[in-house]
């Protein structure tokens, strides 16, 4: 967790910005907090931790430190080894396109489509019968994009089976039409 000025797309120090070059650098997750929010968790922050500036960064609750020690940690390659490392968007993506045999990436979820598109397609979807799941890429930016060309698709939604990607609405409505589209979903082809 991260205590900075501002946030990690527009840093309002120059120290946070550096702190959040450097995290990204080695692909730590971490959730930021902007301290110019909230001027009681600022001031109460400093006493909390007993340390005078910010940024400050926390692992698990604790308190690692400011950007100078984030330096040395980062110069001795202990960074690393401190922090949890971001599992890589690819893999992550992996995981998430194989969650469920058959896998919705839409806008909104399944019981409230944020799209046109993403309406009909539930709709389809649940004239099939078959079990689904959805994943809502409004929630998620990092994954919206990435999946755009982890899948080489440009839009949503995108319907996966067994981690594949069948495609976007045009396509599951050709294969409904066609009377192929249950044997695709059940991973029959």
């Amino acid at each position: 967790m991260l205590f900075m000025k501002g946030t990690p797309q527009e840093p309002r120090c120059g120290f946070s910005k550096q702190m959040v070059e450097i995290l990204n650098k080695h692909n730590i997750q971490f959730s930021s907090f902007d301290i110019f929010s909230d001027e009681e968790v600022r001031q109460g922050l400093k006493t909390y931790s007993n340390w005078p500036t910010y940024p400050q960064l926390y692992v698990s609750g604790e308190l690692i430190g400011g950007l100078d020690i984030v330096k040395e940690l980062e110069a001795s390659e202990e960074l690393d080894t401190i922090c949890p490392k971001a599992p890589k968007l690819e893999e992550r993506l992996k995981v998430l396109t194989n969650k469920a045999s058959v896998m919705l990436f839409m806008k909104g979820n399944k019981q409230e489509a944020k799209c046109g598109f993403s309406k009909q397609i539930l709709e389809i979807l649940n004239s099939t019968g078959v079990e689904y799941e959805t994943f809502d890429i409004l929630e998620d930016e990092e994954v919206r994009q990435g999946l755009k060309t982890f899948s080489n698709w440009p839009t949503y939604p995108q319907l996966y089976v067994k981690g594949e990607l069948v495609g976007g609405l045009d396509i599951v409505k050709e294969l409904k039409e066609n009377g192929e589209l249950l044997p695709t979903l059940k991973g029959g082809n």
